[in-house]
């Protein structure tokens, strides 16, 4: 797949050209790894019309974090809701491991039924301590090692968790959701707000953490959707330039504003245009995917 900007979709162009005119300030990039910001301002979750297939969004605060700042809370705008629900079930600061830990997935396994669809995006968070403060990671593989891990704070305090890999967690999720007669979804990660020089100095934006080879591997093993919005992405960045760039990550490198969000939110359907998937009949704004460029067409 080329990386050329010839492949963008021009809605995408022209509403971040749009929006990035109204920004006024242009803050330095932070690449110190982040602290999730607050969640606060949720709206509580509309029961679900059970007569209607729905298609569920889990992950992490870059799906769901404050108001309008996670892709999730922009992604109904692109679906005819009155064909299909767009639940945004993701948590802010959750990895594949606590999501379940703490309840959420099952949660979400109890609204499920037949003909849903579910968006996994796992990563972000991934990568974090296994104990500690703050333990919300994983093993960064996909077999079937463990390690034990004495637990001090979290729903586990004072137990011994078994840490499992990131590909355990994820087919758990894809298992426990085909069980319910459900379709799995796998998403490449949002991209993050870091740049680095390439031999021929120029910028070029990140564009893996080092889980999309892991997410490509799981999808191939049990026969699911690998859905790359972190190629369109990242290909949308690296068109406008670390500067431009910086304008939609205010906080830090990770977390984007509003509009940051809705462009991820495209970034999404495009991506699930590209996989041609069975989400497609139900989309209310199709975003008109680009003509391949020539290395494409190759």
């Amino acid at each position: 797949m080329s990386n050329s900007p010839s492949r963008f979709a021009s809605v995408l162009l022209l509403a971040f050209t749009t929006t990035l005119a109204s920004q006024a300030q242009n803050k330095p990039v932070d690449t110190r790894p982040p602290d999730t910001p607050v969640q606060t301002n949720l709206p509580k979750d509309q029961a679900l019309n059970r007569k209607l297939p729905t298609v569920f969004i889990v992950g992490d605060s870059t799906a769901r974090n404050g108001a309008d700042l996670g892709w999730g809370d922009h992604l109904a705008r692109y679906f005819d809701t009155k064909k299909i629900n767009v639940a945004n079930r993701a948590h802010a600061g959750r990895s594949s491991r606590t999501f379940i830990n703490e309840g959420s997935w099952n949660n979400v396994l109890a609204e499920m039924k037949p003909g849903d669809f579910v968006l996994l995006q796992w990563g972000h968070n991934d990568a974090g301590d296994l104990g500690g403060d703050k333990p919300r990671g994983t093993i960064k593989d996909i077999g079937d090692e463990s390690q034990d891990v004495p637990q001090i704070t979290g729903p586990l305090a004072g137990k011994t968790e078994t840490v499992h890999t990131y590909g355990w967690y994820l087919r758990k999720y894809i298992a426990e959701t085909k069980a319910k007669g459900a379709t799995p979804v796998l998403l490449t990660l949002t991209i993050r707000n870091v740049w680095t020089k390439d031999a021929n100095g120029v910028q070029q934006v990140e564009r893996d953490m080092g889980y999309d080879g892991l997410l490509k591997q799981l999808a191939e093993n049990e026969h699911v959707a690998y859905v790359d919005m972190a190629t369109i992405e990242a290909d949308r960045l690296q068109a406008a330039g670390p500067e431009k760039t910086a304008l939609l990550f205010p906080k830090d490198h990770t977390h984007t504003s509003a509009v940051g969000a809705d462009l991820n939110a495209q970034s999404v359907v495009i991506a699930l245009e590209e996989a041609k998937s069975p989400l497609l009949p139900y989309l209310k704004t199709a975003i008109s995917l680009p003509a391949p460029t020539p290395d494409a067409a190759k």
